[in-house]
């Protein structure tokens, strides 16, 4: 499950606002149950008109201890009708049976539950989702951008809306729908089609699916509506995209590298695609995706025009869903307090798609701007461990330290580990639970027992405790000998593998050390006076660093260091006194260095016709934003017709969004600003610009 970044950024900002005692939430376990279910088979029909549903659901099922006459499941939402000739009370959230006798141990059972739901209309931030989340299943009236749909949203606790169950990730169970809709409707769920029946006299069809593979009730789907299916056809597995007619244009521009990530995550996790096909599915009013077993949704703003693609590429996107499929579908968390398990390493294996597809430099930048997210939440609203037993409703688990904070832990444990053994391990834990549950020890097990490697220390410091280090460096050179001090500035002292880059004229060493202590000092040699050291080279570790360097070594970083380290001196010197040097350098890295987020970090703040230059002239769309941003900072009215002239002529809509927010700010050109408004742009990026610029 995962947001836009464009809105994880948006949400971010609102979300730090109020700062959280984690503390104060309640304690949670693992949910226990008395029977495990084998298998649903939900039949469902609708009438639209009125939003309501009928379904009737057989639930088979085997008692987990020796006189079981009494089955309670999740039901909200709907009215229970009938459970055959059982006896049933259905109360708040819950549906009690009376079975009639007493079963044995793993004596299988069958109930048949019917049911229906009128007017449905579920708020979501009752359990736990934001406003607009579209819970359980949900009716959407056609709009001018979508036609009329049916669908359903399971993740988190949305089953129990739609069908009766046991609705917790810790049972896994097989399933079939068996969906009646309008002959003009397609229907998309989890698993094989087994067969279309068409009512002719009723203008119906009747759609049964089939998932053969146990899984989790929150990664149950049922999708109605006019699709259609766009078909990649570059390989043996069945991949397709549903979309609404208007998009099928767009679709491979959206979706198109879905194969060739399934096949890296093939290759790269040694384990085989677990299900039989792979199908995402565009939704309205949904950001992101959630990850379905098979099939995927994704928010439908994922289509974009070819403009579009620079600013919102989806890659990484479908990267994050198509991980789910191992990492969370078929190896599941037991309990909510270990979603890491799902999110986190989702998340890492998005990272390192993008790193292997886009090259170094971007994944290195992807991988800073996790750790950002992540320190941001760690500063101004909590910090926790990754595993936390303490929540209100199981989306409170679903924040930076799950997501950025953890995918970043498993690129430090990669590099603990070592390549051959991390894969391994991965391997042997994917085939070991595999179509079944696991928590944080089950992986830490399996790493012992592939590896031979035990790293408790890691996942105590890491994993199961709260915070990072905050690491103050700094330098001497002597005689040939580097001196290199450590401070940990923390409460809690962390053991850090650290490499330790250092450059001279000879060329460049790296030596490994470990941080141990509250204070420690490395003697490394060094024949001559250094010309860059860069602590944690590679950048692998999370943290807070606070290293201060001569303006000499600065420049120098600016000019030879990897990219991470170019943006860090080109943050560095714009903060340093106003320096020909200094000028002449950032000036130069603006213009011509091969990385644009370094180009963009070392634009010279008040250099108007240098930043007009690069505004007009760079190639990459997030440089000449920032450099419009820079510009537009400066308040010069005499800018007002080159804003114009940018918004007219760039081909980037986050470039067009900051060309306007420059007007505004000038209180210029209200009738391109009233255009502005009305322009399509993806997430309404341009005319959310032009209605503050409105307002001003």
């Amino acid at each position: 499950m995962t947001i836009p970044r464009v809105l994880l950024l948006i949400g971010l900002v609102a979300q730090l606002a109020a700062q959280v005692d984690v503390n104060t939430r309640p304690r949670r376990a693992e949910r226990s149950h008395d029977f495990d279910v084998l298998h649903y088979r939900i039949e469902l029909s609708f009438n639209e008109d009125i939003r309501s549903f009928q379904g009737k659901t057989d639930i088979r099922f085997r008692p987990l201890r020796d006189g079981f006459d009494t089955l309670v499941l999740d039901a909200e939402t709907f009215r229970v009708t009938s459970a055959g000739t059982l006896r049933f009370e259905q109360s708040p959230g819950k549906l009690t049976i009376h079975l009639g006798r007493a079963y044995r141990y793993h004596e299988e059972a069958t109930v048949t539950i019917s049911y229906r739901a009128d007017n449905v209309s579920i708020d979501p931030t009752a359990f736990g989702m934001p406003n607009g989340y579209g819970l359980g299943l949900t009716f959407k009236p056609a709009t001018a951008t979508r036609p009329r749909l049916i669908h359903t949203l399971s993740f988190p606790e949305g089953a129990r809306h739609w069908f009766p169950c046991y609705d917790h990730p810790n049972d896994k169970a097989t399933h079939e729908i068996i969906a009646t809709v309008d002959a003009g409707y397609q229907v998309i769920a989890n698993g094989v089609l087994r067969s279309v029946t068409i009512n002719r006299a009723k203008r119906e069809k009747t759609f049964h699916w089939a998932q053969s593979q146990p899984h989790s009730t929150y990664l149950y789907v049922f999708i109605a509506g006019p699709y259609v299916q766009v078909k990649d056809l570059k390989g043996a597995l069945p991949v397709s995209y549903w979309v609404y007619p208007k998009d099928a244009p767009h679709a491979e521009r959206s979706f198109g590298k879905t194969r060739e990530i399934i096949d890296f995550f093939v290759r790269e996790l040694g384990y085989p695609y677990p299900w039989p096909k792979y199908d995402q599915i565009t939704l309205p009013d949904f950001r992101g995706g959630a990850e379905s077993t098979s099939a995927t949704v994704i928010g439908d703003n994922t289509i974009h025009d070819a403009r579009a693609d620079q600013d919102f590429p989806a890659h990484w996107l479908v990267a994050h869903e198509a991980a789910h499929q191992w990492w969370g579908n078929l190896v599941t968390m037991r309990d909510w307090s270990h979603t890491w398990l799902n999110e986190s390493f989702a998340t890492y294996y998005e990272h390192f798609y993008l790193k292997q597809s886009l090259g170094e430099d971007a994944g290195a930048l992807d991988l800073l701007a996790k750790k950002r997210a992540y320190l941001a939440e760690a500063k101004q609203r909590y910090m926790r461990p990754i595993v936390l037993d303490r929540w209100n409703q199981p989306n409170e688990n679903f924040d930076r330290h799950t997501y950025q904070k953890g995918a970043v832990v498993i690129g430090m444990l990669r590099a603990q580990m070592g390549e051959e053994p991390f894969r391994r391990s991965i391997a042997h834990y994917l085939k070991k639970h595999a179509f079944g549950s696991a928590d944080t020890h089950d992986l830490q097990i399996a790493i012992r027992e592939a590896s031979g490697q035990t790293l408790d220390w890691f996942f105590d410091q890491w994993v199961f405790r709260a915070g990072h280090p905050k690491l103050e460096v700094s330098y001497t050179w002597d005689s040939g000998v580097i001196r290199l001090k450590v401070a940990q500035k923390q409460s809690e002292l962390y053991a850090l593998p650290v490499a330790i880059g250092i450059t001279t004229a000879a060329g460049k060493q790296v030596h490994n050390v470990w941080v141990r202590q509250r204070e420690e000092l490395f003697s490394l040699p060094a024949a001559t006076k250094p010309l860059l050291v860069h602590f944690d080279d590679g950048d692998v570790l999370l943290k807070e660093l606070t290293f201060d360097k001569s303006e000499e070594e600065l420049l120098y970083q600016l000019a030879h260091d990897n990219a991470i380290g170019r943006m860090d001196a080109a943050a560095a010197l714009r903060t340093r006194a106003a320096d020909p040097a200094i000028t002449s350098a950032l000036r130069k890295a603006a213009e011509s260095d091969p990385f644009w987020a370094v180009r963009r970090d070392a634009l010279p703040a008040g250099d108007v016709a240098f930043l007009r230059a690069r505004a007009v002239e760079d190639r990459n769309s997030g440089v000449r934003t920032a450099s419009l941003a820079a510009l537009n900072r400066l308040k010069d009215a005499s800018l007002a017709a080159f804003f114009e002239e940018r918004f007219r002529k760039d081909d980037s809509y986050l470039a067009q969004a900051e060309a306007i927010r420059a007007l505004g700010n000038l209180k210029a050109a209200p009738a391109l600003l009233r255009e502005a408004e009305a322009m399509q742009s993806p997430n309404d990026v341009v005319g959310i610009a032009a209605r503050e610029a409105l307002k001003r």
